[in-house]
């Protein structure tokens, strides 16, 4: 008995159908595996029953209202409505029917192209190494049976107003022999990657990142919110005269270059606690410089008072959820995105995936990834050249935005709408966006084919409009090596047998295979092993330098470090010199951002004059005679006097002479 394959439902996937009509059944289902032809329902290619008289219309081109009119909807080519010359172009790049007998309407398809995939001839064994392996069972499943020569003759079906777009209706069959070499089918890519701005020295590359606009919009922001703070403090009545802020003073630009030359040196010298950096004894743990260029008083105080964006301007009624969340850093990320994409241009191989900055806190934009480092923290969603690492644009989840969402529309769901956003600015220069199969789907694999993009990666089979004959195939199925497949023309689907059943989906990879060692393996898996590691990449290269793992109670400002190793590592792919090392790169950054915005030195004639004295500290309660109590920086022992001029705790008759004949 003949068959023939059709279009399934809204899925676009692919459904076996008979020819000939029982007595009584009940309506298809698309993934249904029962073999009982009257009672259940019969999905299964051997059976010999046909088609209802009354049943549902499974095909996406049927409009007809009426139940009991049954159309044959399996049309030859010429018979199809005609299509956007530019889709046609997209359907059928690189296929088997790309002909100028096709373009003129002339020549008809002898079968479906949605059947081809699955046909066979009847004693074709499956070859365990074969690289373009049929669509077909292992023996212990039922396998499709091989298609008919020629399909029943179709009964055209008139387009309507409800026919669903061109664009996502996929028209899955088998590829092409001989297949087209992938090179022949991928995007030109003729851009000029690298740094748009040439550097000599790693601090150019990093002030071009964080210029004086950004720095000066911090100090004012961070003078803004320390008188805030103050404010409050005085208000709840619990600041006290030993309270750092009482001695706070504004900070200006210099000061802020030498507390981020301080933040990243401490990426380089680890320590376990923060006041080990301040520590001058004279022993091997000693590290004399951080207290040379900046006092421990002065950093904590400057990173308790780091503020990015003025509380005042949060209007809760005029923001969505996720940029509420975000209100406190947005300053940050909008300025870093820019510079980012302007500072460098993208090579071909680009990589799309999730990175996670470690905050075990409660935190309502918390995520778990448990095959990332950090396994809990806030996410991002990151687009990285394979090659290098360099971060090109990221985005902070706070939750997805769904008020575009459209359900004819599948591009408008919450991931892909998040990836257009993430490549806005790169269409048409024959980029490709490697992805796991969180993002990938055929209906964005064909949306990004049509925007100057290739795409591939790994695929969950239960994708819209994967066909049903994939998604329902098992580990069993399959012998390990065997490698089944399908194309649309401009999508390409391969599932593969290794120890696990491995599902891709590219645009111009085909059914290739090469032999690694005793395995067969798809192309598209050896590129994807190649090229999907730029977001790890860049993370691996962070890990040795982790500014942000010092304890800190508010995570926008720790996820504001990790933002500030990020441009860092940016910041060495752009000076691009080979004999810079990434310790050395750092190292002197560091040293360049203290030389040049060091505060200067005091006036020796000014020391000269001065005169040192010694005083004692305020009563704590004007009515009690107890006085505020401060360690000596000679004894150690807490002492009530110290020296005006130098504003150092000391004891007056056995500390004070012997410190200032020393210094």
């Amino acid at each position: 008995m003949e068959q023939y394959v059709e279009c399934g439902s809204s899925s676009g996937a692919s459904t076996p159908k008979k020819t000939s009509t029982p007595k009584k059944r009940r309506n298809l289902s698309l993934r249904s595996n029962d073999s009982t032809p009257k009672k259940r329902r019969n999905l299964s290619p051997r059976s010999n029953d046909s088609t209802p008289k009354k049943r549902r219309n499974l095909s996406p081109r049927s409009n007809d209202p009426s139940p009991k009119k049954r159309r044959n909807l399996i049309n030859s080519f010429s018979d199809r409505p005609r299509r956007d010359s530019e889709i046609t172009t997209a359907l059928n790049y690189g296929s088997e029917e790309e002909s100028d007998e096709e373009e003129e309407g002339i020549a008809e398809l002898a079968v479906p192209r949605i059947a081809r995939m699955f046909m066979d001839e009847d004693d074709a064994e499956v070859n365990e190494r074969s690289a373009n392996a049929t669509l077909e069972r292992s023996p212990q499943s039922p396998r499709p049976a091989d298609c008919a020569s020629t399909p029943a003759s179709p009964t055209p079906v008139s387009p309507t107003a409800m026919e669903p777009s061109n664009k996502f209706q996929f028209e899955w069959r088998k590829f092409s022999t001989p297949q087209i070499e992938p090179h022949l089918r991928r995007e030109p890519f003729s851009q000029i990657s690298g740094p748009t701005v040439s550097f000599t020295r790693p601090y150019e590359a990093f002030i071009a990142i964080w210029d004086r606009e950004i720095m000066e919009m911090i100090v004012r922001e961070t003078n803004i919110y320390a008188q805030q703070l103050a404010t409050t403090m005085l208000e709840n009545g619990t600041i006290c005269p030993s309270s750092r802020i009482t001695r706070w003073h504004d900070t200006n630009v210099n000061e802020l270059y030498t507390y981020f030359a301080i933040v990243l040196a401490m990426g380089v010298v680890i320590k376990t606690r923060l006041t080990e950096y301040w520590n001058t004894s004279n022993d091997i743990f000693s590290t004399p410089g951080f207290s040379t260029e900046m006092s421990y008083d002065r950093f904590h105080l400057l990173s308790a008072c780091l503020h990015f964006n003025n509380n005042k301007d949060c209007n809760s009624a005029l923001l969505t959820r996720p940029q509420a969340k975000l209100f406190k850093i947005k300053p940050i990320i909008d300025h870093l995105n820019r510079k980012f994409s302007e500072l460098y241009s993208l090579s071909q191989n680009v990589a799309l995936d999730e990175s996670l900055t470690m905050w075990k806190g409660w935190l309502e934009i918390n995520q778990f990834i448990p095959n990332k480092a950090a396994t809990v923290g806030i996410k991002t969603f990151e687009l990285c050249e394979s090659q290098t690492g360099y971060l090109w644009r990221f985005e902070v989840y706070a939750g997805h935005d769904t008020s575009a969402f459209q359900e004819d529309d599948p591009v408008s769901g919450k991931v892909p709408a998040l990836v257009l956003r993430l490549l806005n600015g790169l269409e048409h220069k024959g980029h490709t966006i490697w992805m796991d199969n969180y993002y990938n789907s055929p209906s964005l694999a064909r949306e990004l084919k049509i925007r100057g993009f290739d795409c591939a990666g790994t695929l969950r089979t239960n994708r819209q409009f994967v066909p049903p004959e994939l998604a329902s195939i098992t580990k069993n199925d399959m012998i390990v090596g065997q490698l089944l497949g399908c194309t649309s023309g401009d999508v390409d689907i391969v599932v593969w047998r290794d120890k696990n059943l491995v599902a891709f989906i590219s645009t111009y990879h085909a059914l290739l295979a090469t032999k690694c060692g005793d395995t067969v393996k798809p192309t598209v898996a050896q590129d994807y092993n190649l090229n999907m590691g730029g977001v790890d990449r860049k993370d691996q290269q962070l890990a040795m330098y982790p500014l942000e793992r010092k304890r800190n109670k508010v995570w926008y400002k720790k996820f504001f470090r990790r933002l500030l190793n990020a441009s860092v590592l940016n910041s060495y792919i752009l000076l691009k010199n080979q004999s810079w090392a990434h310790r050395k790169f750092r190292k002197a950054l560091i040293t360049d951002l203290f030389t040049a915005h060091r505060a200067p030195a005091p006036n020796s004639k000014t020391i000269a004059t001065s005169v040192h004295s010694p005083a004692q500290y305020s009563s704590i309660n004007p009515k009690k005679t107890d006085r505020l109590r401060r360690q000596c920086v000679v004894c150690k022992k807490r002492t009530v006097t110290y020296c005006k001029t130098c504003q150092l705790a000391m004891c007056t008759y056995t500390c004070y002479e012997p410190y200032h004949t020393a210094h």
